[in-house]
């Protein structure tokens, strides 16, 4: 990372410390309190040894009394300290995770279809972790390091200027060698950074596919994956610790030459009689002092650069371009749940277009169905007439409005959609129907309950609608989720419904039960339907035969059977056995 980069991700970081202001002054006060006390202590050091020398035993008493107060006073200032720190760390990291959660919520559909789920999570967990590790070290020790240093020099010119031109004449060497090191760790502790997140996305996808994995074999395969993947994490952080952990014995070699130095420049100065043995003893002490900041420092430094790598990641990801605002548009009109799309043309980023120059018009109330081959289309159509994706050109008029000109939770919340990949929350199952219409009473409740087929199950629960459960439950079937799912939308009473293979895991039996539910949820209301089973969109008031991104038949099913074409040889594939 250049050096204005670099500068940047630390403001960054530092920018949110800003809401814990008041910790962030008490912290620097007990800093500066505790470090007067620290450099006091040597003086009275001196002050003792030099009432020994001298037979004083009433001023040995005072300096030993005086050395006891001031050793329970930094204590204390350090103890205050550190509970201001912490929590002006974690109140720093707890504003960078409503940040990157907030920004999941902003980025297009587009940025998370593309990029693990896992990775994302370690971002939010891990970076953020070791963000906030190196915000409380920074405050804990860089900021007392500093002011140590700077109050050492000082004391130390009032023992003796001579002893501490030949400390401040040494010092560059310490700092030469922390600052070289420190300059090889970013990229490892960047790369290291990077591996845990392809891990951290690598383990999810494999639990939350493990059936799958099990099923085909996979293992093997997978373990070798694994391993590589950990291999390279490996390889990267013993870079990383191997470079940084060099900064602290290197200047720890040279603080000891720098305290060599004192320590015969101050013996030659008392020999001299330019100091005392309680002088020389002072400027030991902070020569001792004076070097542990550094050796402090090299440790913060480590932990720093592992932090800014990490905010960089994650500084990364905030930065990602957002959905357009739309927060200043307004609501789109109610109306009767005309759609038209016209002109459409649309490809997903970095493919090609899949959709060319599409129209159609849907009156009020029309229930359209959607068939076509896998990857014709069908589902891109859902996703571009809910604005999970813009069309490249063209444009989808709702009762005649045009839709890129209004808020997309306004016309969102016309729509009731049930997929066929089906999502629960965890909650109660009650929870779950409520997404729907948070208004719902249990009477609305139940009634679309008993409507979906859904009441002998949730009666036999020893909760019912209180029992928990969770989309990766294993206690509930792919087909009770899909049914919670329709309820859902049943319970939302929605001007238009979208249904996407919305009852491909429940049985036949089920299936057409639902089926009639659908029917009267359908009744003066708009619906888009894409279905593999064709016997159930026979009823549709208009049908749709995409193939390729384009509309190739259009027409109700007995209009379609009777033309002989791509549907009839679809339609009696699915019943020639």
């Amino acid at each position: 990372m250049k050096g204005n980069a670099y500068i940047h991700t630390v403001s960054k970081m530092l920018s949110y410390t800003k809401g814990a202001r008041a910790y962030l002054v008490l912290s620097l006060a007990m800093a500066l309190l505790s470090v007067i006390s620290t450099l006091f202590f040597p003086m009275l050091t001196g002050y003792a040894v030099d009432a020994i020398s001298a037979f004083d035993g009433e001023s040995f008493i005072i300096c030993i009394a005086a050395m006891g107060a001031v050793a329970l006073s930094t204590a204390l200032f350090q103890f205050v300290m550190n509970i201001a720190n912490n929590r002006l760390s974690y109140a720093a990291s707890m504003e960078i995770r409503k940040d990157v959660f907030r920004q999941i919520g902003r980025l297009p559909l587009s940025y998370l279809d593309s990029h693990p789920h896992g990775d994302i999570v370690s971002r939010m967990i891990g970076d953020v972790d070791q963000v906030s590790d190196g915000l409380l070290l920074g405050f804990t020790q860089l900021f007392t390091g500093v002011l140590t240093i700077a109050g050492t020099i000082i004391c130390m010119f009032t023992v003796s200027w001579q002893v501490t031109v030949v400390v401040i004449l040494t010092t560059p060497l310490s700092l030469f060698a922390a600052s070289f090191i420190a300059k090889k760790t970013f990229t490892f502790f960047y790369r290291q950074s990077e591996s845990r997140g392809e891990q951290t996305a690598f383990v999810d996808e494999m639990i939350s596919a493990s059936h799958t994995a099990a099923a085909f074999g996979m293992e093997k395969g997978n373990q070798d994956r694994f391993d590589d993947i950990n291999r390279r994490w490996a390889h990267n952080s013993l870079l990383a610790t191997f470079f940084s952990s060099l900064t602290n014995p290197v200047t720890r070699f040279v603080n000891s030459l720098v305290y060599m130095a004192v320590a015969l420049s101050g013996g030659l100065a008392a020999v001299a009689g330019i100091m005392t043995i309680g002088g020389l003893s002072c400027i030991l002490v902070y020569a001792s002092q004076y070097a542990k900041p550094f050796n402090e420092i090299s440790g913060v430094v480590t932990e720093f650069q592992n932090a800014v790598a990490s905010a960089d990641r994650i500084f990364r990801f905030l930065d990602e371009e957002k959905e357009s605002d739309d927060s200043m548009l307004p609501d789109i009109p109610e109306g009767e749940g005309s759609v038209e799309f016209r002109n459409i043309s649309f490809g997903y980023p970095g493919s090609r277009i899949l959709i060319n120059d599409f129209s159609i018009a849907v009156k009020p109330g029309m229930k359209v169905a959607i068939v076509g081959p896998t990857g014709a289309g069908k589902t891109t159509m859902i996703n571009l007439l809910m604005r999970f994706y813009d069309p490249v050109s063209g444009t989808i008029a709702v009762d005649g409005h045009d839709y890129l000109l209004f808020r997309r939770n306004s016309l969102r919340k016309r729509f009731a959609m049930v997929l066929q990949d089906t999502w629960l929350k965890s909650g109660s199952i009650k929870d779950n129907l409520l997404l729907g219409n948070p208004e719902a009473d249990d009477e609305m409740l139940w009634d679309v309950i008993r409507r979906c087929h859904l009441d002998g199950y949730i009666s036999s629960l020893p909760r019912d609608l209180d029992e928990w459960i969770s989309d990766e439950s294993e206690a509930i079937s792919a087909g009770q989720k899909q049914l919670i799912s329709i309820a859902r939308a049943m319970l939302a009473e929605p001007d238009m419904l979208i249904l996407d293979e919305a009852t491909s895991s429940v049985d036949t039996r089920t299936e057409a039960l639902i089926q009639e539910a659908f029917d009267t949820l359908m009744k003066g209301r708009t619906s888009f339907v894409i279905a593999h089973r064709l016997s159930t969109i026979r009823n549709s008031d208009l049908i749709l035969v995409m193939k390729d991104g384009n509309i190739i038949e259009k027409g109700t099913h007995s209009q379609l059977m009777a033309a002989g074409g791509f549907y009839s040889e679809l339609y009696n594939s699915q019943f020639s056995h």
